[in-house]
């Protein structure tokens, strides 16, 4: 939004502000400045000059040699090829670029000769100006701009064209359509600096004729159209509008046309409310209906272009046919014309939502589109409509007819809110008193009685006490506003038991080598049929996502093993050679009822840690990370047991984790159909660990143990066994029958050969004994060594190897 500073000064005083300051003060109260213009600032040495003397140059056809009075003791000359310029110019005014002065877009202009005939400046069109023909009607489009008669003479072009005013560009939020207007703006100032604003009330004449004779409005769509009010105006004189209305329209950024229409974007930008002047003579019946679209309808609209409108959308209709797209742009069929002779102008409140949905298809987005869009208040539209008819009398445009057609079926009582201080100081963080409070709010036209805040109807973004508290802070001023800590406890942050858990398993696992993956928690149902779940099994039943992205991201997973193997497959596809990834994945667990996940009961959520590995481990090497997990996590009792039916893992090399009867989960060798499916070679390893049962058997505190002052005594110990039995649990018995003295119990080998007969396997241990008072004697290490042959021979059927 582009605000003139002199239109600024109709509505409140900036007297003894500089630009700057006033940038700086709105930008800090929620008026954000994008920069500063003087829209003549790059014009230098620019002056009117009165023509004195023309005649031909006597080495061309088409050159004129031109003595201008600029104000100076003597005449300047200057030659010049301008079409325009000739002897009847004589005594006419014109812009005049002395020696040594720039114009826009830095061009600098210097003496020199022309055919041998000195030329000491330049006299210049309108678009050397940076003007275009609208800011000067009157002007030549091929020639020198020859100013009105009773120009003066020596005065800067500045002065002559409005161009020396000083224009802010504000960038305005899409909650404040308020301020998209020169009228939203000045109040926002004298509320930033305290000081009077006043708005004064249009008043039209009228000429005595009465309205009703000759329209008629309907809305068919109050809920699109909250309000249309209109007003008509007889005996239009379409011509130019005066010098001070196009210079304020060209330093707002807005091309003048003619009287009429400079009339609409003027009120426009005044008030924020956008307008359109209909030609009552393109109206069918008097008539006009605020509608949607019917079937097969369209309209040329004002830019030539035959549009197809929908019944998304809104139309101004007239008896027959659609005149107008509502706030986005009129009909070339109601177009105002040099043979218009009665107009009626529109002022309406249209949807937001719509016109910016209608816009959008049908990809014209317009200066009345960008404000409706934002939504505007019911309540301009009468102010807006006067103050248009107002200015037609003004500038003798026309004969306004006495009488308003008014149509408002939502009219609405303003907002209120409870007016709370104590609140609002507690929300800032500030200390101000009711009275302060108040007088903020009231700069701002809020009303405050009996504990009421009464919202003004343009401010249409207010809606609780915590938006009257950024009013309060923005008129208090944000760099007042004391830096303080938040009251209350202040409570150190630290991490939970679970996620400090969490975090040593992440770092145990970036030591042994892993690096950690992350994966969409949606799958697809085929990703189950890849791990080989058979169809009965529980995990295949998921909670199913209401609007998913696709079919692969259909369901909620209850494993992470397929995204762990996808990622692998990833890496392979990509030709790495080794790959170690780990990933704290979350699954969802539904409660299931009638052989189906109850979508009323949300899923049970619980985090598993997900290692993979392929290239560089072998079973006994990823069992090693497993146990190195465990002991980092000082989990005790850890055992191991084989499992022969796990689908998704080879039914030789795969065991389930157990810490005492706790399960913690599962790993092993990738069953080779499973990576088959996934295009993987080689040995695939995997586990799948649940964070909440290694939590459950973690054991936190740490216990020193000192050096051991005695010294240990090893013994060897090797049997026969049936091949079917787990070395851990001859181990478990080896431990538990040599009594307090076993330090650790070791396995070293496990032999099946010629020397073994079939069947069987020899499995040879190495025991270290130690007690923590004395040096442990021979016949106390032998007595454990019997114990433990004993057992293995009881329970197992070992055999000692000679």
């Amino acid at each position: 939004m582009k605000l003139p500073l002199s239109w600024l000064k109709d509505y409140t005083s900036i007297d003894g502000i500089s630009c700057k300051e006033y940038a700086a003060a709105l930008t800090m109260s929620g008026s954000k400045v994008e920069g500063i213009e003087n829209l003549g600032a790059e014009i230098d040495r620019v002056v009117t000059g009165e023509i004195l003397r023309v005649e031909k140059h006597p080495d061309s056809d088409h050159l004129m040699i031109c003595q201008l009075d600029v104000g100076q003791e003597e005449p300047v000359q200057i030659v010049t090829g301008a079409p325009n310029i000739t002897e009847e110019t004589v005594g006419r005014v014109c812009p005049v670029a002395l020696h040594k002065s720039t114009l826009p877009g830095g061009v600098k202009i210097t003496k020199g000769k022309l055919r041998g005939v000195a030329s000491n400046g330049m006299m210049c069109s309108f678009q050397e100006l940076g003007l275009d023909l609208g800011c000067v009607p009157y002007a030549c489009e091929n020639g020198i701009l020859l100013l009105p008669e009773g120009t003066k003479v020596g005065v800067p072009i500045q002065d002559v064209l409005g161009l020396n005013e000083d224009v802010v560009e504000f960038e305005i939020t899409s909650n404040r359509p308020d301020c998209l207007s020169v009228i939203g703006l000045a109040r926002e100032t004298a509320a930033t600096f305290n000081r009077p604003f006043s708005i004064k009330e249009p008043v039209v004449k009228g000429c005595g004729d009465d309205i009703s004779k000759y329209i008629a409005v309907e809305i068919e769509e109050p809920a699109l159209c909250s309000r249309y009010s209109a007003k008509v105006v007889k005996n239009i004189k379409i011509e130019p509008s005066p010098a001070w209305l196009r210079e304020r329209l060209h330093a707002a950024g807005v091309r003048p046309i003619n009287n009429i229409v400079d009339i609409t974007n003027y009120v426009m930008l005044e008030y924020g409310q956008p307008m359109h002047a209909f030609d009552y003579a393109c109206l069918s019946d008097g008539k006009i209906v605020v509608r949607r679209p019917r079937a097969g309808e369209s309209i040329e609209t004002l830019d030539g272009q035959e549009r197809a409108i929908t019944g998304e959308m809104l139309a101004i209709c007239d008896g027959v046919k659609p005149v107008a797209v509502a706030g986005v742009m009129g009909g070339a069929n109601s177009e105002i014309t040099d043979s218009t002779t009665t107009v009626v102008f529109e002022s309406a409140c249209f949807h937001g939502a719509t016109v910016r949905l209608t816009a959008k298809a049908l990809g014209m987005r317009t200066e009345a589109s960008g404000r409706f869009e934002k939504g505007l208040d019911p309540s301009l539209t009468m102010p807006a409509l006067l103050r248009a008819c107002e200015l037609i009398e003004q500038l003798g445009a026309g004969d306004v007819v006495d009488g308003t057609v008014d149509v408002y079926p939502g009219a609405c009582a303003p907002k209120t809110l409870p007016f709370e201080p104590q609140k609002i100081n507690a929300l800032l963080g500030i200390d101000l008193t009711e009275a302060e409070q108040i007088a903020y709010l009231e700069r701002l036209d809020f009303k405050v009685e009996n504990g009421v805040v009464t919202i003004p109807n343009f401010r249409i973004d207010i809606e609780r006490t915590c938006d009257l508290a950024e009013e309060v802070a923005r008129m208090y001023g944000y760099d007042n506003i004391p830096t303080t800590l938040y009251a209350g406890e202040m409570v150190q942050g630290e991490f939970t038991p679970k996620q400090q858990l969490e975090r040593t398993v992440s770092f145990v696992c970036r030591m042994a080598g892993f690096d950690e993956a992350m994966s969409h928690s949606f799958i697809s149902p085929k990703f189950y049929d890849a791990i080989n779940l058979p169809e009965d099994d529980v995990r295949r039943i998921s909670t199913t996502i209401l609007n998913p992205l696709g079919e692969d991201f259909s369901i909620m997973r209850t494993t992470v093993l397929p995204s762990m193997l996808d990622n692998l497959a990833h890496n392979h596809a990509h030709r790495n050679a080794v790959a170690c990834l780990f990933e704290l994945g979350t699954i969802y667990t539904p409660t299931i009822q009638n052989g189906k996940a109850d979508p009323n009961t949300l899923p049970h959520e619980e985090k598993i840690l997900t290692l993979g590995t392929y290239g560089q481990m072998d079973f006994f090497q990823f069992k090693g990370v497993i146990e190195a997990l465990c002991q980092e996590l000082s989990v005790k009792d850890v055992s191991f047991s084989a499992v022969h039916d796990n689908p998704s893992y080879h039914p030789g090399r795969c065991a389930e984790v157990f810490s005492g009867e706790t399960r913690l989960g599962v790993f092993g060798t990738i069953h080779p159909l499973v990576a088959k499916k996934y295009g993987l070679q080689g040995e695939v390893l995997a586990a799948e660990l649940a964070i909440d049962a290694l939590f459950a058997t973690a054991d936190p505190i740490k216990l020193y143990q000192p050096l051991p002052k005695f010294p240990a005594s090893t013994r060897d110990i090797a049997v026969l066994c049936d091949e079917t039995i787990p070395v851990a649990s001859l181990q478990k018995a080896i431990e538990k029958a040599a009594g307090t003295i076993v330090e650790s119990v070791t396995l070293f080998d496990v032999y099946q050969g010629d020397q073994i007969p079939a069947g069987k396997k020899s499995v040879a241990y190495s025991m270290s004994l130690r007690a923590a008072d004395r040096t442990l004697t021979d016949e106390e290490c032998d007595r454990a060594m019997k114990k433990a042959i004993a057992a293995l021979e009881t329970e197992f059927a070992a055999v000692l190897r000679g």
